[in-house]
C-alpha cells in the first residue's frame, strides 16, 4: 500500500475537538455525508438529547453465582445478542463486572473489539446477568423509539464514525461516552420511528430463524471425525474448557481429584506433574490417540517449524504483518492498519510466509492454538507470536491438518502441552513437532476434508443469507436518515 498523502486547513483541522491530523479521520470525512459538526441545522439532533445515562451499580451477595458479561467478542454477537457469559461470584469479584441492566436499556459497548456496537434485550430473564464497564448504559428519551435509536447505533455509517472518528488509541481501541452522544443524527418523527420498526422486526425474526439453523464448524469438525475414528463426538465437553482456543467450545470445567501412578509421570518427555497433563479426560485421549496409527507432525513437514520476528513497523511500509489477533481460527484477516517495508520483508526470511503455510498461534490465553491456511500469494510476514508450519503435500493434507487440529484429537495436545500461566502461555516448535497426527492415506484424508468442507460450505451459505438481511435493516435505516 503506497503512502497517501491529503491536504487539509487550519479551519477544518479546528472542526475536532482533539485536533485529529491523521489521513484515516480525513479521508473518511471527505467520503461521508453525515454531518457530524452542523451545530445550526434545526433538522439535526445530537444523540446527547435522545439518550440519557442509566447505570445500576450491582452488591454481589455471598453465595450467589451470576452471569458475567464483559464486552468482546466471545461475549456478544453481530446482532446485539449474548452468546456466552462469565461466571461471577462475590470470591472472584473481577472489579469491572458490576452494572444491572433492564428490558428498558441500550447498552453500548465503548470497545472496538465488540461485534455489535449497542445491544437490547427482549424476552430473556436479565435478573442473574451484571455487565462490565467497558458498556455505556443509556434509555432514549420520551418521543423516540428505543428499537429505532438502537437500529441507528447498529447501521454501517454509525460504525464508520465510529471507526473513524470516535476511537481513540492503537489495539484496543476505546471512545468516550462524550464523544459518542456528539454525534447528531435526522430529527423523525415518532410516528414515522414506528412504522421503520415495524418494517424491520419480520427481517429481525427471519435473521433468528437462520440463525438456529447454524452449527459451529468446530462441532461439524467433531463429528465427522468422532464417527471416523470411532470416539464420543461429546467428547470435547467431557474434556472441558482451557486456556487454548480449541476449547472454547467446550462447557466450563468442574473441580475435580483424582490419583496418579509414578508411572503415569513417565508419560511426559520432560516428566510434566501439572493436572493438565495427567487429568482423566486427557488421559483418556492419550489412550485413545495411543490406540491409533499416528506419525509425528515432524515426519511430513518440508522444512522445521519456526516463529515469525518481531516486526520493524512502518505505517506507509505496505506489507501487512499478520499477529495473533488475524487468525480467525477459519480465515486469515489481512491487516490494513500494520505493515513493514520492502526492505525488512527481504532481510527477515524467517518472518516471510507463502502460500499453503500452516499459521499457529502460540502465545497467549484463549489466542494459543488457533490454526489458519494462507491461501493468498501477497507478500506477508508474521510475528514472533505465531509458528509456520510448512507440510509437504506429498505426504500429508494440508487442510486435513488444520481440520484435524481443530478437532478434539488435535486441540487436546495443544492444551495438555503448552506451557507458562496466566496470558504468558506459550507452545513451542519442539512440541508442535511431535503432536501425534493419523497416519492414513492421502485419499483417506481427502474423503474426510470433502465433506467437512461441503458441511462448512452450506453454513457460510447460512451466514451469506443472515448478512443480506441485516444489510436490509440497515439500508432500511439508512433511507430513513439520509
Amino acid at each position: 500500500m503506497p503512502l497517501k498523502q491529503f491536504t487539509t486547513d487550519f479551519q477544518t483541522l479546528a472542526k475536532d475537538q482533539y485536533l485529529r491530523n491523521d489521513e484515516k479521520f480525513y479521508v473518511f470525512l471527505s467520503s461521508s455525508n453525515w454531518n457530524l459538526f452542523d451545530v445550526k441545522n434545526k433538522n439535526l439532533i445530537s444523540l446527547k438529547d435522545i439518550l440519557v445515562d442509566d447505570y445500576n451499580n450491582f452488591e454481589y451477595e455471598d453465595g450467589e453465582e451470576y452471569k458475567g458479561i464483559p464486552t468482546g467478542q466471545t461475549y456478544l454477537d453481530e446482532d446485539g445478542y449474548i452468546k456466552e457469559f462469565q461466571p461471577v461470584t462475590v470470591e472472584d469479584h473481577p472489579g469491572r463486572l458490576k452494572y444491572k441492566v433492564s428490558n428498558d436499556n441500550i447498552l453500548i459497548s465503548s470497545l472496538r473489539l465488540a461485534k455489535s456496537p449497542a445491544l437490547y434485550f427482549e424476552n430473556e430473564n436479565l435478573n442473574d446477568y451484571v455487565f462490565s464497564n467497558g458498556f455505556y448504559i443509556c434509555k432514549v428519551k420520551d418521543g423516540w423509539n428505543k428499537k429505532f435509536v438502537l437500529y441507528i447505533l447498529r447501521t454501517k455509517k454509525l460504525k464508520g464514525i465510529l471507526d473513524n472518528h470516535i476511537y481513540r488509541g492503537i489495539g484496543i481501541s476505546v471512545y468516550k461516552d462524550d464523544d459518542l452522544k456528539r454525534i447528531k443524527i435526522p430529527l423523525i418523527p415518532k410516528s414515522r420511528q414506528d412504522q421503520i420498526v415495524a418494517e424491520i422486526e419480520p427481517i429481525e425474526k427471519k435473521i433468528k430463524e437462520l440463525k438456529s439453523q447454524i452449527t459451529p464448524p468446530q462441532e461439524i469438525i467433531n463429528k465427522v471425525f468422532a464417527r471416523e475414528f470411532e470416539f464420543n463426538e461429546n467428547l470435547y465437553n467431557e474434556f472441558g474448557k482451557g486456556m487454548t482456543a480449541g476449547t472454547q467450545i467446550a462447557k466450563d470445567r468442574t473441580l475435580r481429584t483424582f490419583k496418579n501412578d509414578f508411572s503415569e509421570v513417565a508419560r511426559s518427555d520432560i516428566l510434566r506433574f501439572s493436572t493438565r497433563f495427567h487429568n482423566p479426560p486427557t488421559k483418556k485421549l492419550m489412550d485413545f490417540l495411543g490406540s491409533m496409527n499416528t506419525i509425528k507432525i515432524k515426519d511430513v513437514l518440508s522444512e522445521c517449524i519456526h516463529r515469525g520476528v518481531g516486526p520493524e513497523y512502518n505505517p506507509g511500509g505496505g506489507i501487512p504483518v499478520i499477529k495473533t489477533g488475524h487468525l480467525k481460527n477459519s480465515y486469515i484477516e489481512i491487516s490494513q492498519e500494520e505493515f513493514v517495508n520492502q526492505s525488512f520483508y527481504d532481510s527477515s526470511e524467517r518472518a516471510r510466509v507463502r502460500k499453503g503455510d500452516t499459521l499457529i498461534s502460540s502465545t497467549g490465553k484463549v489466542s494459543l492454538g488457533k490454526v489458519d491456511i494462507v491461501e493468498t500469494d501477497q507478500e506477508l510476514v508474521v510475528d514472533g507470536h505465531i509458528s509456520i508450519v510448512r507440510i509437504d503435500t506429498q505426504k500429508y493434507n494440508r487442510l486435513f491438518f488444520i481440520y484435524f487440529f481443530r478437532s478434539i484429537l488435535g486441540y487436546f495436545q495443544i492444551e495438555r502441552d503448552f506451557t507458562g500461566a496466566t496470558n504468558q502461555i506459550e507452545l513451542y516448535a519442539n512440541e508442535i513437532s511431535n503432536f501425534q497426527i493419523p497416519n492414513i492415506s492421502l485419499k483417506h484424508q481427502q474423503k474426510i476434508v470433502d465433506e467437512i468442507k461441503t458441511e462448512l460450505d452450506k453454513q457460510e451459505e447460512m451466514k451469506k443469507k443472515i448478512e443480506t438481511q441485516r444489510n436490509k435493516i440497515d439500508e432500511i435505516i439508512e433511507n430513513a436518515i439520509k
